[in-house]
């Protein structure tokens, strides 16, 4: 089967002049396809573009500025932020005073989507939830397009003729969203993140939630039981529910539900229970993602797919790279590459879903939240912490306040790692998981996890 190709052009009376905020890759995509509507575009860049895409946008006609806004990015019918933009931001606040018409991504995309839609959102494990989902589908035959931070852009899959389209739905694209019309919501889980953009706890729930407003009626929610009251404020629309929970085995059930029971994950619908999988069919490492599996196993059966695939198409997903990756194995010391692990609840969900006796890399630069939590689970679960990156005075305070004394501070990714190998129990585990994002060191988690894995391979090299 060929790879679907886009539509035609807009008419010509809805043809407009386009100005898009960002010359990221989903900017880029952005700029790329309302060409290919017709438009006339314009793209405004705070920071440098790179070369490959100047000639892009040379070579397709789309105006360009960088390292900075001018009065020319007014200059359109409607400003289109791509992936990021605050609110709060210097384009925002200017169009608005100008009177010019500002969307996210999403809305100008809605109306080009085409197929089943599904939306996975969520603070911590979106991305794998959204690639497992696309993987089930694609095994099953289904003409699929994944759309996320890991993978393809949503305007590289705006116009093309997908059976089923699952879509990462970041917080920072909900806020601005209203047209998005899903056939399934998938909320992995919420917890505290990204409260510097959204200005408070309360807002960030408030975007997240948002992803139930734009379920069509019968579609279908899945999230955690515990979440249900942040997320369902007002009366839930027309729209199934599947909340997941662990349960005793011998639990009595009411109603559909997604259930976590002794080795396997169930679903409970019309009165029927059919066992999803067994954790041993999952190809992933932590509890929690065991409920990443259960959530995607349950949209890929709600599409039409078949339980009886599931142990095989799980067995054959390959975790994405930094989260919860087995980087390898140093004498009888395991090394776990967590670095998407960039706030505290993530942390929390690595070192306390992992078994085994683990030392835990964290640090980096901090979001403003509270330590707490965080210095319980290293309490319970960690035999030693290495700091690492600006945040470390914080940490090391409030690990002490709840008494936990074994930390040592490295000054860089290869003394942290060597450090980390010394201190481990035989037969234990190496966690980088920071807790934090990494712009104090590196440009984003995935270059502070390729150090990792340089500085695990050549340990290997040294010890062997």
């Amino acid at each position: 089967m060929g790879a679907p190709s886009r539509f035609v052009k807009s008419p010509r009376d809805t043809r407009e002049r386009i100005t898009v905020i960002g010359a990221g890759v989903s900017g880029r995509a952005l700029a790329v396809f309302a060409r290919e509507l017709g438009h006339t575009v314009f793209v405004s860049e705070a920071r440098t573009i790179d070369e490959e895409t100047r000639v892009l946008f040379r070579r397709i006609g789309v105006g360009y500025e960088e390292n900075g806004h001018s009065d020319r990015m007014l200059d359109g019918d409607t400003m289109v932020l791509s992936s990021g933009v605050s609110p709060g931001s210097e384009p925002v606040a200017r169009a608005k005073e100008k009177g010019v018409r500002v969307i996210g991504e999403i809305d100008f995309l809605a109306p080009h989507l085409k197929g089943s839609l599904i939306g996975v959102t969520g603070s911590n494990g979106k991305t794998t939830t959204t690639l497992l989902t696309g993987h089930l589908l694609k095994e099953a035959g289904f003409r699929v397009g994944v759309a996320g931070n890991v993978g393809s852009p949503l305007a590289s899959h705006a116009g093309l003729d997908h059976e089923v389209l699952v879509i990462e739905l970041s917080s920072f694209q909900l806020f601005w969203a209203h047209g998005l019309r899903l056939d399934i919501a998938i909320v992995t889980n919420l917890e505290p993140d990204h409260i510097d953009w959204h200005g408070s706890l309360g807002e960030y729930y408030r975007a997240k939630g948002k992803i139930i407003a734009m379920l069509k009626s019968g579609g279908t929610l899945i999230c955690q039981e515990r979440d249900l009251s942040f997320l369902i404020r007002d009366a839930l629309p027309a729209a199934e529910l599947y909340p997941l929970s662990w349960v005793k085995e011998t639990a009595e059930v009411k109603g559909a539900k997604l259930l976590m029971k002794g080795d396997h994950a169930t679903l409970v619908s019309g009165g029927t229970e059919r066992t999803l999988f067994h954790y041993s069919d999952v190809n992933l490492l932590g509890r929690h993602n065991l409920e990443n599996a259960a959530m995607a196993a349950t949209s890929f059966l709600l599409k039409g797919g078949e339980v009886d695939a599931l142990p095989a198409s799980l067995a054959t997903f390959k975790v994405p790279s930094h989260r919860c990756e087995l980087v390898g194995i140093v004498g009888s010391v395991s090394f776990i590459d967590d670095s998407k692990g960039t706030n505290v609840a993530a942390t929390v969900a690595a070192l306390t879903s992992l078994d085994g006796r683990k030392v835990i890399i964290l640090g980096g630069r901090g979001k403003g939240e509270d330590y707490g939590s965080l210095a319980n689970a290293v309490q319970r679960g960690a035999e030693a912490v290495i700091l690492l990156g600006e945040e470390a005075p914080r940490i090391r305070l409030a690990l002490e306040s709840k008494g936990y004394t074994k930390v040592i501070e490295a000054a860089n990714m290869k003394e942290a790692v060597a450090q980390a190998f010394k201190v481990s129990p035989p037969g234990g585990m190496v966690l980088l998981s920071p807790a934090c994002t990494s712009w104090d060191m590196y440009a984003n988690y995935a270059e502070k996890g390729e150090d990792f894995q340089r500085c695990v391979i050549e340990l290997k090299r040294e010890q062997s």
